[in-house]
């Protein structure tokens, strides 16, 4: 072959090999593909030839050997010192294996197992299921709270009440939405009983609204603010699981407002808190609803469904602005009788005070 056909195969193999470079580097996933081909390649060849051929020979080479040291009879005696090691061998095996079957299996296959077995039907009955029961029916939570409490907070709702509050409702929740105070994020649950008087039920530590406007996670800007007022309960919003789209958080045992604003429903409601919520109890921590502890806000939701549905009067209603009187002004017909729905006869009283400068209440 001439020189010049030389360098002419030279460049072309050149050129090829640049090809293939440039083609793997624009396209990974063909250098990978080929790659992984010519490792299959060389796996194929060295399992189906290289090692047969290796065998073949290594096999043939052996036999070449036997067959060239076959004559020499006298190479026998040299394996007499195998002999030697196989007859020491064969002794040992019955010195080695002897000794440790017996040692090793006896003690451990009766003496383990049996703890195991007994431990383990003995846990259930030191379980605590029993104590369980015991733990579930302990009422919730209330806040422990002095005799002069009591009758200061009693007095404070009663003074608030209108005679048609009074004589029309049966149940009230006093909350306090202040930020300082002994009364501070709290809700007192009140029962009239047959002499017409009012019984405190429950004190809970609440939480009511931070008080300013934000940007709730659904994007939109929102007050966060409990309004001071007088509410009832809609009757078509209670719900056990409710999820909160605007705050992006659950509501369980949600008891809405029947309140509307601006020609809208209002989304405030008493729930339960969940979560870090509950133990932000006592703060001033919601986007305006009333969170009470999970286990009072299913007591209550499920003492006001069972006891207190019936007729409540209404609230009074301006159709100019297209919002409900909170302050306690109710609907008369034009004989002055209070208009009445089917509702629960439950009312909400909110307001900013704390408690503070209580002992001139009582004078």
């Amino acid at each position: 072959m001439s020189a010049l056909r030389k360098l002419s195969v030279i460049y072309l193999l050149c050129a090829l090999a640049f090809s293939v470079q440039i083609a793997f580097q624009r396209d990974p996933a063909l250098e990978r593909a080929s790659r992984k081909s010519v490792a299959a390649g060389l796996i194929a060849t060295r399992t189906y030839v290289v090692e047969p051929a290796a065998g073949f020979f290594r096999d043939a080479g052996k036999r070449v050997a036997d067959l060239i040291s076959g004559p020499a009879e006298p190479a026998r005696k040299a394996p007499e010192p195998p002999r030697h090691d196989l007859a020491i061998a064969k002794p040992r095996p019955p010195v080695l294996p002897v000794p440790p079957a017996p040692v090793l299996a006896a003690p451990q296959a009766p003496v383990v197992a049996p703890p195991d077995i007994d431990v383990a039907r003995e846990a259930p009955p030191v379980a605590a299921p029993p104590q369980r029961p015991e733990l579930a029916p302990p009422p919730p939570s209330s806040a422990a709270a002095n005799p002069a409490d009591i009758v200061r907070v009693t007095m404070r709702l009663k003074e608030s009440l209108t005679r048609e509050m009074f004589e029309n409702f049966s149940l009230f929740l006093y909350v306090s939405k202040a930020d300082t105070g002994p009364w501070a994020q709290h809700m007192y649950v009140f029962k009239k009983d047959g002499s017409g008087n009012l019984a405190m039920l429950y004190n809970w530590p609440a939480s009511t609204g931070r008080e300013k406007d934000e940007v709730a996670p659904n994007g939109t800007r929102q007050p966060s603010f409990t309004p001071r007022g007088y509410y009832q309960l809609d009757p078509d919003r209670m719900y056990k699981t409710h999820f909160s789209g605007q705050w992006h958080e659950p509501m369980p045992h949600a008891m809405f407002f029947n309140w509307e604003h601006d020609g809208l429903q209002t989304g405030l409601a008493i729930h339960g808190a969940v979560g870090i919520e509950v133990g932000q109890l006592g703060s001033r921590a919601s986007a305006g609803c009333i969170r009470i502890a999970p286990e009072n806000a299913a007591l209550l939701f499920n003492l006001i469904r069972t006891d207190y549905r019936g007729l409540a009067p209404r609230f009074a209603y301006d159709r100019s602005t297209a919002t409900m009187s909170n302050d306690g002004l109710m609907m008369h017909d034009a004989g002055g009788n209070l208009q009445m729905a089917d509702g629960y006869k439950v009312l909400v009283f909110v307001e900013n005070y704390g408690g503070e400068n209580v002992v001139a209440a009582l004078y």
